[in-house]
């Protein structure tokens, strides 16, 4: 696992405390794109699970997620977001 997708890791874990998280590095398909910037850690799919999403609704639980990374934001070209409540759809 690499530096920035270990930073999300820990940063959504402690922010949000979720059942389930799972990240995607993606940056491998961007290759020669704007925003890859040789790093390999510029394009990520984020799949989260948590209880604090409950009664939020899409902007508010998007807005969670960045406020839980933080500067890291800053760093990454391209986040998708996939934000669920426990019992909400398959993450």
């Amino acid at each position: 696992m690499r530096p920035v997708e270990s930073e999300i890791i820990a940063r959504l874990t402690a922010g949000l405390q979720p059942a389930r998280l799972t990240v995607h590095n993606d940056s491998s398909h961007h290759l020669g794109h704007a925003g890859h910037d040789g790093s390999g850690e510029s394009h990520f799919t984020i799949e989260v699970v948590s209880d604090r999403f409950a009664g939020m609704g899409r902007v508010a639980r998007q807005r969670a997620v960045n406020q839980a990374l933080g500067d890291l934001v800053h760093r990454i070209h391209a986040l998708s977001v996939r934000a669920l409540a426990p019992g909400e759809g398959q993450a």
